[in-house]
């Protein structure tokens, strides 16, 4: 029997992914309801087979967690699942040491296929994106500038490209404003920018406001 960790801040989501996996594999599911509790679960069993990371959660967001869990436990298998498109997110998940990245929109089959595959020792994505990474994977040179960003700087570019405050993204991302105008700071310094407006500019230049939220 496979044992999984679901960790989303959705009951709903939770549950509708718990239930899904019960009637389709021999599973056993718990659940975790952000990253500090999915740390704490894996810390304290090793029977765990596979753990199902949201990507976009208050605090610490899946990929932070994703670095945690990978830091401590390197062979832990661990699939991304997000409403961000694969082509945002898939390339920094597979660098922060995920087995895959699979859209919220197509978890029906395709997660049970994914599952099997990672909990075999086998990584997932998509046949639309796997080539694509796969390829970046080996041409960093090749990226676009916002690769250089870390994973929360990137994650606060888009949310100040879609117009957000620093106030409503500290609340989103349940962080201080100081530590927002940090990292606001970092990105303007780093990617060359003078103001929001150049962050916006850039987004919608490379695609970055699709499925922002």
């Amino acid at each position: 029997m496979i044992r999984a960790l679901i960790a989303d801040d959705h009951p709903i989501m939770r549950e509708g992914l718990k239930l899904f996996l019960i009637c389709n594999l021999d599973i056993e599911v718990d659940e975790a309801a952000s990253g500090a509790e999915a740390i704490e679960y894996i810390r304290s069993r090793d029977d765990v087979d596979i753990v199902i990371l949201d990507i976009s959660m208050p605090g610490m967001d899946g990929l932070e967690t994703l670095r945690i869990l990978k830091q401590e436990k390197p062979n832990l298998p661990v699939l991304i699942l997000s409403a961000y498109s694969e082509d945002q997110y898939a390339l920094r998940a597979l660098r922060s040491g995920a087995n895959g990245y699979l859209m919220k929109t197509s978890a029906t089959e395709e997660l049970v296929e994914a599952v099997q595959r990672i909990v075999e020792g086998g990584t997932y994505l998509s046949p639309s994106i796997a080539q694509r990474v796969t390829t970046q994977l080996g041409k960093t040179a090749d990226l676009p500038p916002h690769h250089i960003l870390s994973d929360r700087e990137f994650e606060v570019m888009r949310k100040i490209a879609s117009g957000k405050t620093l106030t409503q993204i500290s609340q989103e991302l349940n962080l201080s404003i100081k530590t927002v105008s940090t990292y606001r700071s970092r990105i303007l310094e780093k990617m060359k920018f003078r103001d929001n407006a150049d962050i916006t500019q850039y987004a919608i230049r490379y695609g970055l406001l699709k499925d922002a939220v």
